[in-house]
């Protein structure tokens, strides 16, 4: 591949976010409100959401062309469900499985093609929410802002998480983009894929900074001033990274000389990564939430659909037919 985009999306709305059983701290100067570690499900609207983010990103990736490839969520319900119905398992070609143990062990080949199988979300415990300790399933505010939870995870362990997301599962695509980067010169074209990664609010928000960290990338483009400081996530709000090769003439420039943080010594010191688009929610304009409370309910699968009761049965259809 000769370059891969990015998308570090949050899950879609769910009960405990309407309940308002979260915790919230700042990112930068943005406050980041999250569910914790609780396996909280989607609402109805939550459903909605996530199903116009994946019409929204069919389009867009077809456009680019820029193929799904993988999909990454974290354990959590909300995560899961989200990236299920954002990348529906379909004829795209992919290596990804559902079992992160023989996705790890074979490391070196994630990124490459195989048989049509389909783009199963592969989940990930690297990639859950916050656990707030004793502050789990409480209601925001229930506590003084100078009270803190016991036993609640800290930043370094999110920290450590998200960098060994990185190294085990996105360090092998960036590294067939840099390898890709001789045959581009030769005048061989490579393609562009794109990434899906579903998670939540604070731990995006720590994965976002690991991949901005110095050290990573020859070359950095992190947006406006304003961008850097307000990484955050709406619920099926998207972070968009594009992560390519550079130019052999800009590669020698910014690379002795780094840029916004890049670095001559970096691990991958040929690609640049560059900041698109911060909690980009333009999918879901024009969407209203079900009034008396429908919309805020938790989804259930077995529900009919307004539109299911108006649908012929099979017999119904058979004797018309006939």
């Amino acid at each position: 591949m000769g370059a891969v985009h990015l998308y570090l999306i949050r899950h879609g709305e769910s009960v405990d976010n309407v309940a308002n059983l979260y915790s919230a701290l700042f990112v930068g100067v943005a406050r980041v409100c999250s569910a914790g570690s609780r396996d909280a499900p989607l609402t109805n609207h939550g459903v909605l959401q996530a199903k116009r983010l994946g019409e929204h990103l069919a389009t867009r990736t077809a456009a680019a062309p820029a193929p799904i490839t993988h999909v990454f969520s974290s354990n959590l319900q909300r995560a899961h469900r989200t990236a299920m119905l954002v990348a529906p398992v379909s004829s795209t070609p992919s290596l990804q499985t559902g079992n992160a143990d023989a996705l790890a062990s074979s490391s070196s080949d994630v990124g490459r093609t195989a048989s049509t199988v389909g783009v199963i979300p592969l989940q990930l415990a690297e990639l859950r929410e916050k656990h707030f300790g004793t502050g789990e399933g409480q209601r925001f505010g229930a506590r003084s802002s100078g009270d803190r939870h016991e036993d609640a995870e800290d930043h370094d362990s999110m920290r450590v998480r998200a960098e060994r997301f990185v190294d085990e599962y996105l360090a092998p695509l960036f590294a067939c983009v840099e390898g890709e980067r001789d045959e581009e010169q030769e005048g061989a074209s490579s393609g562009t894929e794109s990434i899906i990664i579903v998670a939540h609010g604070i731990i995006l928000g720590v994965l976002t900074r690991v991949l901005l960290a110095a050290g990573n990338f020859g070359s950095l483009a992190t947006g406006t001033p304003d961008q850097q400081q307000h990484f955050s996530w709406s619920n099926t709000g998207y972070l968009l990274i594009h992560v390519k090769t550079m130019p052999p003439a800009v590669d020698a420039k910014e690379s002795a000389a780094g840029s916004r943080g890049g670095t001559q010594d970096a691990k991958w010191p040929h690609l640049k990564l560059e900041i698109v688009e911060v909690n980009c929610t333009d999918h879901l304009c024009g969407l209203k939430k079900t009034r008396g409370g429908i919309g805020s309910a938790k989804f259930d699968e077995k529900q009919k659909t307004l539109s299911a009761f108006f649908k012929p049965t099979v017999s119904k259809r058979k004797h018309e037919d006939s």
